[in-house]
């Protein structure tokens, strides 16, 4: 790999932004878009809207801000446009694949300071592994041997955000959050994810997986079947199964006494029992992936079941168990409504494959500036997290261009690369005395505001100055 090598897949962003450019609307948010994705490839500073215009772009703060914050273009349409790429460019590499094109479901939270941002509340925040003020969203993550994209996504807005109060209702319009929309759970944000993404057709999904908290939901697990969706989704290790076909387990009547209605003692148990009365013949050691320091090696078993849902039984299911090889292991469960034929290892595999959103979200917060943004609007987080879709995606095209010559290629070094290949050629002193002219000037204005306010809110106070 040369310079030239990485000069040239840098240029492919131009060719990239053009095929959504139209979406954006007029010329100059076409250019808001370029500069926005470009920045957040090769900002060298924060990636948020300030440094991103002014180190970055064409220097127009006010504008970029109005394209991110309440820009008038349809991220929905731009986010289609990124599930057709992802169909031409990645989604070929799964043909070959044991699991096929995967779409991971997962969550993440963002930290904030405020209260005025949409969606933010105190609520639980994964990445701190605690309660915390935040806002959380909702993603749909394409998965494929040549690389990960972002589907869809969608902020997730806690109760108290949809109660039918004058409060909560100005707090709504504040934020610029869509009249009527309904409280959901992210089970059923999840959901519709998945639905809009299967309507649209342009992505197949072989698979669906997500975590226990998607897991415990039956009614998420209703509408992938309802869609013929495959899935294997992790469940808390108190959730219930049928052992035993439930429509004949139920003990025949003696003659004497009740009816029985109930099944048998041991037709009905929970995972975590299932799994403590396998025998070690059940148990297979299957390598999921390459490690940082090794192999990643697993021991897996299933069992074929029927499912209980909504407290009634349900379809027939999997069971997959996954453990650690630890003296103490560690546990996880996940069921499936695969057909009985279904390999073991492809169960394993499709499990494992959740481990690449993790990588996703890592990628975009530490490299691509997805938890700097400084927009509080319903509308500008979810253009903020399209158009990090974006700069993720054209970084995974350009790593898979350049893997041709060095396999090994990380998508953050990368991102190192683009950050240079993409460096503005100005002259550095002009610029200086630029950037220190738009903080001069910024810094008067709100202070000029600050002494506003002061003085409004202490109407009659006179004091020297020292």
């Amino acid at each position: 790999m040369t310079p030239d090598d990485v000069r040239a897949a840098a240029e492919q962003l131009v060719d990239f932004h053009e095929r959504f450019a139209p979406l954006f609307g007029k010329q100059q948010a076409q250019d808001h878009a370029y500069d926005y994705i470009r920045g957040l490839m090769a900002c060298p500073e924060r990636k948020s809207i300030e440094p991103i215009a002014l180190l970055v772009g064409h220097g127009d703060v006010s504008g970029l801000q109005k394209f991110v914050g309440a820009g008038p273009w349809p991220y929905d349409d731009v986010q289609a446009e990124a599930q057709s790429l992802f169909a031409d460019e990645l989604a070929p590499s799964a043909v070959a694949s044991p699991v096929g094109t995967v779409g991971v479901v997962d969550e993440s939270a963002f930290t904030k300071k405020g209260s005025h941002s949409a969606g933010v509340a105190r609520q639980h925040n994964g990445r701190l592994g605690k309660e915390d003020n935040c806002q959380v969203g909702v993603f749909l993550v394409g998965v494929t041997p040549a690389g990960s994209a972002l589907l869809d996504h969608q902020l997730f807005l806690p109760e108290s955000w949809c109660e039918p109060t004058p409060e909560a209702k100005d707090r709504r319009d504040k934020a610029h959050i869509p009249e009527g929309l309904p409280f959901r759970t992210k089970p059923r944000i999840a959901a519709e994810l998945v639905r809009a993404v299967a309507v649209l057709g342009t992505v197949v999904l072989d698979w669906v997986v997500a975590d226990e908290e998607y897991g415990r939901a039956g009614h998420f697990l209703d509408e992938l079947e309802a869609l013929e969706q495959r899935y294997v989704v992790e469940v808390p290790s108190t959730t219930a199964v049928w052992t035993a076909d439930p429509a004949g387990c139920v003990p025949a009547y003696s003659g004497r006494g009740r009816i029985p209605t109930a099944p048998a003692r041991d037709a009905v148990r929970t995972v975590a029992a299932l799994a403590a009365s396998l025998p070690g013949s059940a148990w297979t050691a299957l390598r999921v992936r390459e490690g940082a320091v090794g192999p990643l090696v697993f021991e897996f078993a299933a069992v074929r079941v029927w499912a209980m849902r909504h407290r009634k039984p349900g379809p027939p299911a999997w069971v997959l168990i996954r453990r650690s090889l630890e003296v103490k292991p560690e546990l996880k469960y996940y069921v499936s409504n695969a057909d009985a034929e279904t390999p073991l290892s492809t169960l394993a595999l499709v499990a494992c494959t959740r481990c690449r959103v993790e990588d996703f979200f890592e990628d975009c917060k530490s490299y691509l500036g997805m938890a700097q943004y400084e927009t509080r609007s319903w509308v500008g987080w979810h253009h903020h997290m399209t158009l990090v879709g974006l700069a993720h995606l054209f970084v995974t095209l350009t790593r898979r261009r350049l893997q041709h010559q060095v396999p090994e290629l990380t998508l953050d070094r990368t991102v190192r690369l683009l950050e240079a290949a993409l460096e503005e050629p100005e002259l550095r002193l002009p610029h200086a005395v630029a950037l220190v002219e738009y903080h001069v000037h910024r810094n008067k204005v709100a202070k000029a505001s600050h002494d506003k306010t002061w003085k409004k809110k202490h109407r009659g106070v006179k004091y020297l100055r020292l």
